[in-house]
């Protein structure tokens, strides 16, 4: 018996093992030219997306390649690189191959708002597991590092707070958000085995709640919403009993975060997000206060499965990244209205 045992100790151990990375491209190891650096950025053209595509174009040395599909991104958010020598555009959908050369991969592309991801369930879930596996098929192809923007919402109704990486969840594996919350879990488990078993570089991100210009305005979370809702001068709605919990990271932090994450020597996975934590009923008076102090705010029923409280335990992010977050909420918020209102085209009262 004792033998058996250890023989499962070892195969075990056999498992676990890294393989060593793919070599990337020769151009690397060119002796005489320094080439630029090749990055695809799947889901570009979304909100965090086209913010992370602004930051890596600043780099000279950075030549940009975008795929979206289009369902929640928009073209408008990379208006201003269409046309430049470094940045490429392809209308894809993550769930097809992809064949391109790329040195690395930051792979944002699935929907990240409830009402688009339970649009069409199925077509989630494909994106989550399909598109990873598509992406993990390129990166092992060309010897890319790849960084999956995963979500706290792995961590389902947490019953640990704030939530630290070691934390499993409490996620509910047959309810209406579980095509986004397990498709991401599953995309974890995708990048790991790829990692033991082929030796891919894989970086992996779980993402809170962000916030900032280009967010879809009626895209159902809970930022855009009051926002929008003030902005129009209609009701702020916050969901029953508005004493459930929100962390909101400002996007500019977060996309220093994720290329930060990108570019050290730590897999992951890392939170990314403000532990600033606020309740639902306090946002809406921080919105009432800095945008329109005229709304009334009211009580609607809430949405099943919604968690009681979110907020990141960040200190992998800040002794391995060197990274927290700069911008406070009410910093974050004006900007964001000042979007906000070119988009709905209704000026501020002077």
């Amino acid at each position: 018996m004792a033998t058996n045992s250890s023989n499962g100790e070892q195969q075990a151990a056999a498992t676990t093992t890294t393989k060593q990375p793919p070599l990337p491209s020769p151009l690397r190891f060119s002796k005489f030219f320094q080439s630029n650096m090749r990055i695809l950025v799947t889901g570009g053209a979304g909100f965090i997306g086209s913010h992370l595509v602004d930051r890596l174009m600043e780099n000279e040395k950075n030549e940009v390649i975008v795929a979206d599909n289009f369902f929640t991104g928009s073209k408008d958010n990379l208006r201003k690189w269409i046309g430049h020598p470094r940045f490429e555009l392809i209308r894809h959908d993550v769930t097809e191959q992809l064949l391109v050369e790329v040195d690395q991969i930051y792979h944002l592309a699935c929907p990240a708002s409830p009402i688009f991801y339970k649009y069409n369930p199925v077509k989630t879930i494909k994106t989550n597991v399909i598109g990873t596996l598509n992406m993990l098929g390129l990166a092992k192809r060309v010897g890319a590092r790849i960084l999956l923007t995963s979500t706290s919402e792995v961590y389902g109704d947490p019953l640990v707070h704030p939530q630290p990486e070691s934390y499993w969840g409490n996620v509910n594996p047959i309810g209406v958000r579980s095509c986004y919350d397990e498709g991401k879990r599953v995309a974890e488990t995708l990048m790991f085995d790829y990692h033991r078993q082929h030796g891919i570089e894989i970086r992996i991100a779980r993402i809170f709640n962000t916030y900032g210009p280009r967010m879809n305005i009626d895209d159902g979370r809970v930022v855009s919403n009051f926002i929008a809702q003030a902005i129009r001068g209609e009701a702020l709605t916050v969901q029953l009993p508005g004493t459930q919990t929100r962390s909101f990271c400002y996007v500019s932090d977060m996309v220093d975060g994720l290329i930060r994450l990108m570019e050290g020597e730590n897999t992951g996975p890392i939170n990314i997000g403000n532990p600033g934590e606020f309740t639902m009923t306090e946002l809406a008076e921080n919105v009432k206060e800095l945008i329109n102090p005229a709304v009334e705010i009211k009580m609607v029923e809430n949405t099943p499965d919604d968690p009681r409280q979110r907020k990141p335990d960040i200190t992998k992010a800040t002794e391995l990244l060197g990274w927290e977050p700069k911008v406070k909420l009410r910093d974050g918020l004006p900007l964001m209205e000042e979007d906000f209102r070119l988009r709905l085209e209704v000026p501020k009262k002077k």
